[in-house]
C-alpha cells in the first residue's frame, strides 16, 4: 500500500468521490499563492542547503514539538536551541526520538503534511518509525545537499508563484535587501507585523517604542509622532513588496478614542504605570490606527485573533516564543470590530481579513459580518483548525451566509517550508470534497464547482492580497 493514497480525503461514497476527483483534477496542478506565513526570508536570500532532516521537519515545527512535549519528551532531546546556549541533542539523535514517537501523530494533520513532504520531496514511500529512522534521516540529509533542494529550488518545484514572509516593525530587513539585489522581491514579499511596538504586553515594549522613534526619527512619545513612525516603516516594508500588515492579538477588540484620550493612554503606558486594562485598550486603539493607515496606503490588514501565546513561562524563559504553548480563547468579532468597522467598514480603500480560532463565531458572527461589510473577508481556518475536518467545518459554517466570494482563499501560515505544498494539497482536496457534495445534491453543476474550486485555491488569495 503506498504511503499516500491518491484518493485521500476524498469522499467515501464512490459516486461522490468520482465528482470530487474531477474537481480536484481542475486545481491540483495550479500554482501556489502563499500570501501569509512565517518561513525565514534568510533561507531564500542566502539559498543555502538545509543542514539535515531534523532542521527541516522537526525543530521549526511547533505543531510537532507540542505533541511530543505533551507526552513528556524534553525539548533538549528534540534539539530545540536554548537561550543559555546549553547542550541539546544533535540532529540525528533528535530525529531518532521523533521517529520513535511518530505514531503519536496518527489522525492529525501533521502526519498528513509530513508524509506528503517526505514523499513529494524525497521519494519516501514508507511511514517514519524507529526501525527506519536512520535510513530515512540519511536519505533526506543526503538529498538536501543537492542544488534542486535549496530553498529557492523548492519554491520552483512546488510551483510557488508568490510567498509572503512576516517581519516585526523593527526588523532591519537585511534579507529583503538581498532578495531585492537578486530580483526576487515580488515573488518573495515581506509583511508588516508591528506587534513589537503596538502591544504593551510584549517583552521589551518600551525599549522597542524608543527604537522605533530612533529608526524613523520620530517622537514616539507623542501619539501623532508614533503614528508617523508607523507610516514610515510601512513604506519601508512596501518597498520590499509588502501588500499586507498582520496583527496578532489575544482579544479581538478595537477602539476609537478621542485625540486627548489617546495621548493620555500613551502617557500611562510610557510611564510604566499602565494597568492591564490600559494595555488592552492600547492594542484596541492601535488596531483602529492601523486600519486608518491601511485606508491611506492601501495595505491589506490581517488580524489573527483568539490565542493566548507562550502560556508556559518556563518554556519561554528557556527557549523563547512560538514553540507550542499557545492556547485558543473565545472572542466576539461582532462587538470587538464594531468601532473599526463603523469608521472604515464601508470605505472603498479598506481591506480587512480576519482569522479567528474561536470556531463558534463562524456562523454566528463572521459569516453575517462578511456577508454585509464590503471591507471584510474571512481568512481560512488557522492553526489548530487548518485540518481536513477544520476546513469542512469552516466551509459548512460560512458559505451559506457569506458565500464563497467573501472568503480570502487559503494560506499555509507555516514555518516549515516543505509543508507548504502539503498544506495546499489538503486544502485543495478538502475543497473538492465539499463541492462534490453540493454537485451530488444538485446545488451546483460540475462546471460551477470547478470554477469555485479554482477561485478558492488560486484567485481568492491573489485578489484579497492585491497580488494582481
Amino acid at each position: 500500500m503506498p504511503l499516500l493514497d491518491p484518493d485521500r480525503l476524498l469522499p467515501a461514497d464512490p459516486t461522490t468521490r468520482a465528482i470530487a476527483r474531477e474537481i480536484y483534477d481542475a486545481v491540483s496542478d495550479l500554482a501556489i499563492i502563499s500570501p501569509h506565513g512565517h518561513t525565514d526570508p534568510h533561507w531564500f536570500a542566502e539559498d543555502a542547503c538545509f543542514e539535515d532532516a531534523a532542521s527541516l521537519f522537526l525543530t521549526p515545527d511547533h505543531y510537532v514539538l507540542r505533541m511530543l512535549r505533551s507526552h513528556g519528551l524534553s525539548y533538549d532531546a528534540l534539539g530545540v536551541p536554548r537561550r543559555d546556549g546549553g547542550a541539546v541533542a544533535d540532529g540525528r539523535h533528535a530525529w531518532r526520538t521523533f521517529a520513535g514517537q511518530y505514531h503519536l501523530f496518527a489522525g492529525t494533520p501533521s502526519q498528513l503534511w509530513i508524509d506528503h513532504a517526505m514523499n513529494w520531496g524525497f521519494g519516501i514511500d514508507e511511514r517514519l518509525s524507529a526501525a527506519n529512522a536512520d535510513r530515512i534521516y540519511d536519505q533526506i540529509t543526503e538529498r538536501l545537499q543537492q542544488d534542486d533542494m535549496r530553498p529557492c529550488a523548492i519554491l520552483d518545484k512546488a510551483k510557488v508563484e508568490v510567498i509572503a514572509t512576516t517581519e516585526f516593525a523593527l526588523d532591519p530587513l537585511a534579507a529583503q535587501g538581498k532578495l531585492a539585489d537578486k530580483g526576487l522581491v515580488g515573488r518573495i514579499r515581506t509583511t508588516y507585523r508591528p506587534d513589537d511596538v503596538t502591544d504593551p504586553d510584549m517583552p521589551g515594549f518600551l525599549a522597542n517604542l524608543k527604537r522605533l522613534g530612533d529608526l524613523t526619527n520620530c517622537d514616539t512619545q507623542s501619539w501623532e509622532g508614533m503614528i508617523e513612525a508607523h507610516r514610515i516603516r510601512r513604506a519601508a516594508f512596501r518597498s520590499f513588496g509588502a501588500t499586507a500588515t498582520d496583527h496578532g492579538v489575544p482579544d479581538l477588540v478595537t477602539a476609537d478614542l478621542a485625540p486627548r484620550e489617546k495621548q493620555a493612554l500613551l502617557n500611562r503606558v510610557l510611564s510604566g504605570t499602565a494597568a492591564a486594562a490600559d494595555a488592552a485598550t492600547f492594542r484596541a486603539q492601535m488596531l483602529t490606527e492601523m486600519a486608518a493607515l491601511s485606508v491611506e496606503d492601501g495595505m491589506v490588514m490581517q488580524i489573527h485573533a483568539g490565542i493566548d501565546r507562550n502560556t508556559d513561562p518556563q518554556l519561554f524563559a528557556e527557549r523563547g516564543p512560538n514553540l507550542g504553548a499557545d492556547i485558543p480563547r473565545a472572542v466576539s468579532p461582532r462587538a470587538g470590530l464594531a468601532p473599526m468597522l463603523q469608521r472604515f467598514g464601508n470605505h472603498p480603500d479598506f481591506s480587512l481579513i480576519v482569522f479567528c480560532l474561536d470556531e463558534s463565531t463562524y456562523a454566528r458572527e463572521l459569516a453575517p459580518m462578511a456577508g454585509y461589510w464590503p471591507a471584510l473577508k474571512v481568512g481560512p481556518p488557522w492553526w489548530f483548525h487548518d485540518s481536513p475536518r477544520g476546513i469542512a467545518r469552516y466551509l459548512d459554517a460560512l458559505v451559506e451566509t457569506a458565500g464563497f466570494y467573501n472568503l480570502a482563499g487559503f494560506n499555509d501560515d507555516t514555518r516549515a517550508l516543505l509543508s507548504i505544498p502539503a498544506r495546499h494539497d489538503v486544502w485543495r482536496r478538502s475543497v473538492a470534497t465539499f463541492l462534490s457534495d453540493m454537485v451530488a445534491r444538485r446545488l451546483l453543476n460540475l462546471t460551477e464547482a470547478r470554477e469555485i474550486a479554482v477561485w478558492l485555491v488560486y484567485g481568492a488569495a491573489k485578489q484579497a492580497y492585491k497580488f494582481d
